[in-house]
């Protein structure tokens, strides 16, 4: 199987990825231009929520998810090709489905005329942009089912977690970290270690606001920090799932039950946002204007979510 990888698929793995690549580029490229530049956000279709919400969750992780891709191609022909090729694969696809999502939005914001009154020349070009980035992603979409495999029966052999070791032996200074011991405690604390970088990345995040945004309300960054943790942490555990980063030690019924909650949750709590109007207008004639209102109503949400995804899975320990 290996060498067959190697021979026959290899190739075409890589140009998949590779596209996948391109995709993100192009994606962040028009992404960051929309959102960090005044003028053109001032014109953007998707400048406000719902479709807000989807840009803000993956202008981030698409970047992050791609600069790992790339750097894993660096090891394409080191040991585990079969195993490291169709991981990357499967990335690529968590990848396009994140700018699918995204684009889908931004397409909807289009259709509906959202903001129509701001719209000009440079709102034609930023949907000119946004076509292209389509365009990429079907076709992206098409390889992919091509090239899309099923996990060998017997589990992965190589992760990721291992090739980003086997990267840190080569740089001079933290080699001695990059031991088996290591990424063996790695592997055991995998949620506790994704959950970490995703509060580091939310607070990085948070920080950009407070500075650029002037954010002084400590209820707004408090929430705020927990949202994008949680955010974070979800697409760290359904990547996992889907493209193999860590791999991991059989986990309980109630761990999973757990980490399925946080999925769910957090799907809750971006809803809550994205369609906050629309559902603090079911229950009050009042507009929601406070940091903590926004809070107890888009946690709200993800708690009661949460609770009710725990008890599905816990009733369904065979599966996961």
């Amino acid at each position: 199987m290996e060498e067959f990888i190697a021979g026959e698929r290899a190739p075409r793995a890589r140009s998949v990825i590779v596209l996948g690549l391109v995709t993100a580029a192009v994606f962040e490229w028009c992404t960051v231009l929309a959102t960090q530049d005044k003028p053109v956000r001032a014109v953007s279709p998707w400048q406000g929520d719902p479709y807000d919400t989807a840009v803000s969750l993956t202008q981030f992780t698409v970047p992050v998810l791609a600069v790992l891709i790339a750097l894993r191609l660096l090891l394409w022909r080191a040991a585990g090709q079969s195993d490291r090729a169709q991981q990357l694969i499967r990335a690529v696809a968590v990848l396009a489905a994140m700018v699918a999502l995204t684009a889908g939005a931004e397409w909807a914001a289009v259709a509906v005329g959202a903001h129509r009154a701001s719209w000009n020349w440079m709102t034609v070009l930023l949907i000119a942009a946004l076509a292209v980035v389509s365009a990429l992603t079907v076709l992206l979409a098409a390889l992919l089912v091509r090239a899309f495999r099923s996990p060998p029966a017997e589990g992965w052999r190589y992760d990721w977690l291992g090739d980003l070791f086997l990267l840190a032996a080569r740089v001079p200074g933290i080699r001695r970290c990059a031991n088996r011991d290591c990424a063996a405690w790695v592997r055991l604390h995998a949620v506790s270690v994704f959950a970490a970088l995703s509060a580091l990345a939310g607070a990085l995040e948070v920080s950009g606001m407070i500075i650029g945004e002037q954010w002084r309300d400590p209820v707004l960054i408090s929430w705020a920090i927990l949202v994008i943790t949680a955010a974070d942490l979800s697409c760290c555990l359904v990547g996992n799932a889907v493209a193999g980063f860590v791999a991991r030690p059989a986990r309980s019924p109630g761990q999973r039950a757990v980490e399925r909650a946080v999925v769910g949750g957090t799907v809750a709590v971006l809803l809550a946002l994205a369609f906050r109007d629309q559902i603090w207008g079911l229950f009050t004639r009042q507009p929601l204007n406070s940091a903590g209102s926004l809070a107890g109503l888009t946690l709200g949400a993800g708690a009661v979510v949460a609770a009710a995804t725990a008890v599905v899975a816990s009733r369904r320990p065979g599966h996961g």
